[in-house]
Order: C-alpha cells, then structure tokens, then sequence
C-alpha cells in the first residue's frame, strides 16, 4: 500500500482512481476549489485528514476513514460507495452519505441534512447526528447507542433494528416497515404513522399522538408519557407500564394500561380492545 502524508490538494480528482492508497494527515483544501478527490478509488484508507472541498468519496470500494473531518462545505461526501467503515470522523457537511452500501460508523458525530438516503446495510454504533430526512428510504439498519436529534427521520425505512438510541426527532417512522426498536427513548410529535411490522420493547415514548394507522403494531413494557390520541386506527398489541393521556379509536387487538385519562371511541369499526389498570375492558 502507497503512503500519501502532510499534503494539501485542491485540485480537481485530486487522486482519482487510486488503488491500495493510505492518506495520512492530509488537507483537502484550497483556492483552485477542486471536486472529487478519491473518486472511483479501490482499497483507499484516510486517516487523520481535513476535507473541506465537495463529493470526496464517490463510487469508491474498500473505503476506511478514520479520525478525519468533514467540514460543511464538504457536501455529498460519500455517493455510490461500498464497503465502507468510518470511525471517529466528523461528517458535517449536507446529504454526507447517500445511496451506499455496507457501511459501519461507529463513533462519529453527523451534522447533516438528508443523511442516510436509500442507503442499505448500515451498522451505526455510539453515534451523534443531527439532520432532517435522516435515512430516509434506508434498508438494513442496525442502530446501537445512537443519539440523533432533528425532524422527519426514518422515513420509508425497511428492516431495521434500534437498541439503545435516543431519538429526539418529529414524524419518525413514517410508512416504515420490519422494524424493532429496544431499550430506547425516542420523543416527538406523530411517531410511526403509517407504519407495518414495527415493534418497541421496553422504551420510553414521549410526545402527542403516537403511532396512529398502523399495522400489526406491538408495545411490549412501553412507557408512553405526554402521549395523547393515541393508537388512532391502528392494528395494536400493546403492554404499558404507565399511566397515558387518551386513546383514541384503536381498530384491532388489544391494549393494557395501568390507567388512561379518556378513551374516545366515535368512529364505527374501532374494535380495539382497552384493559385498564386491574383488568376493567373497555371494548
């Protein structure tokens, strides 16, 4: 493997091509403002380096980038890329990861709109992001120790596992499909609507009107606080460990909650079964 170290580049495809490369402590910077610097590359690892020019890392193979910055004018970072692991990197710039494949990032910190896009097998572990559309037509996610925080995130999403994360995020889940979520704290507005085969095991969910037009929906010792409205025209399993606002026309299965301020029931073909506290069914 070719050694590259203590360089600035900033022309254009800077190393295009390249195959077998270390990048070590290298700038990629500077007025000639150039493109592409790794694109179409093989087997490239970048360590230590400073990226503040666009579209570094395009249709690139065996990519390792480690203990590197991406600053925000570095946009659309990685593109078509696969067989990526990224560690101990800064990706700041807008839409950073987009239609890639394989990609493991483990403590990295994302501050990134439109991350993530129709991406397919991520690993993210001990992870920071902030975005908007973070993932959005993602397929096969794995999430450990994730803290994400920003609006409409897991859009579309399909085959994926979340252990251990906060999310902090509005319209999560929207449309999303084959997804479990454990051990975990997500909060916001209008969480998971519209979505098939999703699953939380023993997590806390905070913020109004919660899963609403699901399908096969399942809680299992969920707490749900601030929680209003909920279960709207949903298909539910359910098993609560706290006290909720309201529930709101539930169209199947069955829901058990130690208390529930209001249930409103005004629509015909809600059938979803309520149990509260020591076993009261308000079907």
């Amino acid at each position: 493997m070719r050694t590259i170290s203590n360089q600035t580049f900033d022309e254009e495809r800077a190393l295009y091509g390249e195959t077998g490369l270390l990048v070590k402590d290298c700038s990629f910077d500077g007025p000639a403002d150039g493109e592409s610097a790794f694109k179409e590359g093989k087997d490239i690892q970048v360590e230590g380096c400073f990226l503040n020019l666009r579209y570094p890392f395009w249709h690139d193979e065996g990519l390792v980038i480690r203990d590197s910055q991406m600053t925000e004018l570095c946009r659309a970072a990685l593109w078509y890329s696969h067989d990526v692991e990224i560690t101990g990197t800064k990706l700041h710039g807008i839409k950073a990861l987009r239609e890639c494949g394989n990609i493991h990032m483990k403590n990295c910190d994302i501050v990134s709109p439109e991350f993530g896009w129709s991406t397919q097998g991520i690993r993210m572990e001990d992870c920071t992001a902030q975005s908007e559309y973070f993932m959005m037509r993602a397929k096969d996610l794995t999430f450990r120790g994730v803290q994400m925080k920003g609006k409409y995130s897991f859009q579309y999403i399909e085959n994926a596992v979340f252990e251990n994360c906060v999310f902090d995020t509005k319209d999560a889940f929207w449309h999303g499909k084959n997804i479990t979520v454990k051990n975990s704290v997500v909060k916001g507005e209008y969480l998971a609507w519209y979505s098939e085969n999703i699953t939380f095991i023993g997590c806390k969910i905070i913020g109004t009107q919660p899963l609403c037009y699901c399908k096969n929906l399942r809680l299992v010792d969920c707490e749900m606080i601030d929680t209003d409205l909920c279960f709207e025209r949903s298909e539910v399993e359910a098993t609560l460990t706290a006290p909720i606002l309201s529930i709101k026309n539930p169209l199947s299965g069955r829901i058990q909650v130690p208390a529930v301020g209001e249930i409103i029931r005004d629509i015909d073909g809600a059938n979803g079964e309520i149990i509260v506290g020591n076993g009261c069914c308000c079907a």
